[in-house]
């Protein structure tokens, strides 16, 4: 009977090793290699290969075909000394995986050889335990969820869109959320905005805002600004934001919002109700059209009245303001793929969702290739409004 020395030997006589230097080639040179980590997580989060992906042997067989759905993927293991990984290695090959190597010397060898650390941020056990799900999920994983937990997302309003976005988002683990309005609590605005509750009608939305969100979550800072987004607090409020979800109510908010984002070159997650029907996407700055592209110019007030002149069915916001967390986390994680270039409509007397192309205007004074800043321009004035 062979010993486990004997049994490693062999095992690597039937696999591709390769070296630390070449791991770290490849980083440079084809950025499509899949570098895996296949040890204990308390050995990763104490230090990894920057980029590799986490899957620890025990649990590869059960996790490798959604993490990695291509068997002819270039894919690199490596463990603490290069056992594990080539016994991993072995067991991919017997999976149909084509290009697998496994690193010789392991992370041991990747730290001598003076290639970088990467020590993440951990998670800690309240941590894992509220984000278990989460950490389920092989788009997901720690790795994803450490990326929501330090994302900085910026809503603006705290009711009917903002609501559900921003519950949902606090819950998702976003670790700061920021709310602009300068609103108060109304009790017609409890039929769709359930940040918040009747003992809270008179009370600055941005507090009770606050008060739901760490309710739900205490994890979550919340930063709030009790005031009108104007073109000359704008770039203040934005610029240390990583994305801006739009909840504006009316045209000239939604164009200061999109030409600061633009500008600032920060995602922009709009939608907009009205009545029964509902519309969302995103607008990823120089990658994509923004709201100018789909808007021109603004329609008139007639045509564009606000849900305080023409309703909205409560439920309505609830599906649009979810549809724009889901992108807020798209984005974030880097996952999936955001509505940039797509316009997502919801009409709920049908149950009916349709999907229209964008095209970036080359014209467009704000996104084109040669689109100057000048500043911004009178928004209320623009759009025949106040």
């Amino acid at each position: 009977m062979a010993s486990f020395s004997e049994l490693i030997e062999r095992v690597k006589n039937n696999i591709v090793e390769t070296d630390p230097d070449t791991v770290r080639e490849l980083q440079v040179s084809n950025p499509t290699t899949r570098i895996i980590d296949v040890r204990e997580r308390d050995e990763f989060v104490e230090g990894h290969i920057e980029g590799a992906e986490f899957i620890p042997r025990g649990l590869l067989d059960l996790k490798i075909e959604n993490t990695i759905p291509d068997k002819d993927q270039p894919i690199v293991l490596y463990c603490a000394g290069g056992t594990r990984s080539a016994l991993a290695a072995k067991t991919l090959s017997e999976l149909g995986y084509n290009d697998v190597k496994s690193m010789a010397g392991g992370f041991t060898a990747w730290k001598r050889s003076g290639h970088p650390v990467h020590i993440p941020k951990t998670l800690n056990q309240e941590q894992l335990n509220r984000y278990s799900r989460h950490l389920l999920i092989p788009e997901v994983g720690e790795k994803g969820q450490s990326k929501l937990l330090d994302a900085k997302v910026l809503m603006l309003g705290a009711g009917g869109l903002g609501s559900p976005a921003a519950m949902y988002l606090a819950a998702a683990g976003v670790g700061k959320i920021g709310i602009i309005d300068s609103d108060v609590v109304d009790r017609s605005n409890l039929q769709r905005q359930i940040l918040h509750t009747d003992d809270r009608v008179g009370e600055p939305k941005v507090d009770s805002a606050e008060k739901t969100i760490n309710a739900l979550n205490p994890d979550v800072e919340v930063v709030k600004y009790q005031q009108w987004l104007t073109s000359d607090n704008v770039l203040d409020i934005f610029e240390d934001w990583d994305v801006v979800v739009d909840g504006g109510d009316n045209f000239a908010t939604r164009y200061l919002i999109n030409d600061a984002c633009v500008h600032l070159g920060i995602p922009n997650v709009h939608g907009s109700v009205f009545r029964f029907e509902g519309q969302v996407t995103s607008f990823i700055a120089g990658d994509g059209p923004c709201y100018r592209c789909l808007y021109p110019e603004p329609p008139p007030p007639e045509l564009a009245p606000s849900c305080q002149e023409a309703g909205v069915l409560g439920v309505l916001p609830g599906i649009i303001g979810l549809l724009q967390a889901i992108e807020v986390i798209k984005i974030v994680a880097d996952i999936g793929e955001p509505l940039n270039g797509r316009l997502l409509t919801f009409d709920g007397l049908k149950s009916e969702f349709r999907q229209l192309r964008l095209r970036r205007d080359p014209a467009c004074e704000v996104c084109a290739e040669d689109a100057t800043f000048n500043g911004f321009i009178d928004y209320e004035v623009f759009c025949s409004v106040g």
